[in-house]
């Protein structure tokens, strides 16, 4: 990671941010003397980014109106497109042990091979969309995409692949790295 954070300022950070539940595992790994997982140790830095960060949490992810399995696949479609090796391969971790899909990646590039839901294949889809052309989305798309999702729904989705690009490109100019810290964790 290209930035330096001691446990004082972790520890500082836990504390501002000791009412918000997003962080209790964290916590919880740091009482124990063990650091947290990079991107958090990062946000350490800067308390408010740290709060935004568990904002986010509490009211999209993993909460929120979408199933759990169409965020997962946001994030690492995106993750795989934004080749940020930190979103990548924790949420292949998430998806495997959510028992999502066995073959994360092969999923989100070849969605219809791999026996996905109408709604996870369009999420998939969107992603790729916005993130190539999100000023020329075809209105025959976003046609099928009301048929299946509400306009609330839509935001939420929305708004889930503009922040993991966010937290990509967070991730990537940081050098900020996953050690498989999740591969055996059990995620609720």
């Amino acid at each position: 990671m290209r930035v330096t954070v001691t446990d004082s300022q972790i520890r500082d950070a836990f504390e501002k941010v000791k009412h918000m539940a997003a962080f209790e595992e964290s916590r919880a790994l740091f009482a124990t003397g063990k650091r947290p997982l990079e991107m958090i140790q990062a946000m350490c830095l800067h308390g408010e980014v740290l709060r935004c960060f568990g904002e986010w949490g509490k009211g999209v992810y993993p909460g929120g109106l979408l199933e759990r399995s169409i965020k997962e696949f946001i994030i690492l479609e995106a993750s795989r497109r934004n080749n940020c090796q930190f979103c990548r391969q924790s949420h292949i971790d998430f998806i495997r042990n959510l028992n999502i899909a066995a073959d994360p990646l092969g999923t989100v590039t070849n969605p219809a091979a791999a026996g996905r839901t109408t709604r996870e294949k369009l999420a998939i889809e969107y992603t790729g969309l916005a993130m190539t052309q999100s000023n020329n989305i075809p209105d025959e798309f976003f046609a099928k995409l009301k048929k299946h999702f509400t306009d609330p729904e839509i935001v939420e989705m929305t708004f889930t692949i503009g922040m993991i690009n966010l937290l990509n490109m967070f991730n990537n100019c940081l050098q900020v790295r996953y050690l498989n810290e999740c591969a055996l964790m059990p995620v609720a």
